[in-house]
């Protein structure tokens, strides 16, 4: 993904990631402490220090990205009693889900308002500020996807949980069962991707995050 970028945009990029994943998670720590969960401020996770929310296999992924070129990590889940949630186990995690890729958003559009405005600045900061921006959207969209455990599956059961009619309850009978494939089934999607004509990658994610990006800089 940034093969050829020069070593500073990588640096950038993976400050940005760093960024995008500690609000992120944060959001999904603190969504659930005012649902009346308290297991993640239990265990210190609501907080905006980006070292508690860091997975050691994530962040061996990103610094392997200052070397590879490719730029991919995650962060450590946040714990979760679903029995705790107001709104109830499904919807609660929804909610709770819901909280994450939002936060990315209004993040990304946070920082593309100097850009909006047309503030002068130097090219680098320019430059950092485009990265934050796009990481930020790629990840709230990456992770609205509908396929656990991304947050877009939990996100589905709480709309499903609010629906009462039959088809809503097979739809997320078939979600929970599977649920632990949900790794696989991203896998082979990013498979299949590669021999199609058309990628279906680009066109549920690359392009609406073009949209989105174009959007938030007022282009």
């Amino acid at each position: 993904m940034f093969a050829g970028r020069s070593l500073l945009e990588t640096v950038a990029f993976l400050l940005s990631l760093l960024i995008a994943i500690d609000v992120h998670e944060f959001a999904h720590a603190w969504m659930a402490n005012e649902l009346g969960d308290s297991t993640a401020r239990y265990y210190g996770r609501l907080s905006l220090n980006p070292l508690v929310h860091l997975d050691p296999m994530g962040t061996m992924m990103m610094l392997f990205s200052l070397f590879s070129g490719f730029g991919i990590g995650w962060g450590k889940p946040v714990p979760v009693n679903p029995l705790y949630l107001r709104r109830g186990p499904r919807v609660g995690m929804g909610l709770v889900a819901a909280a994450g890729p939002l936060s990315n958003l209004v993040l990304a559009a946070i920082v593309a308002v100097p850009l909006r405005l047309g503030l002068t600045m130097s090219w680098s900061l320019l430059n950092l500020l485009l990265i934050v921006i796009s990481v930020n959207i790629g990840i709230a969209l990456f992770n609205l996807l509908p396929i656990p455990p991304l947050d877009g599956a939990s996100i589905l059961q709480g709309i499903l949980g609010i629906i009462r009619a039959p088809w809503a309850y097979r739809v997320s009978d078939a979600l929970d069962r599977i649920g632990v494939q949900g790794y696989m089934i991203f896998v082979l999607l990013i498979l299949v991707d590669q021999i199609l004509p058309i990628s279906i990658l680009d066109l549920i994610l690359g392009r609406p995050a073009s949209l989105l990006f174009r959007l938030m800089i007022g282009l």
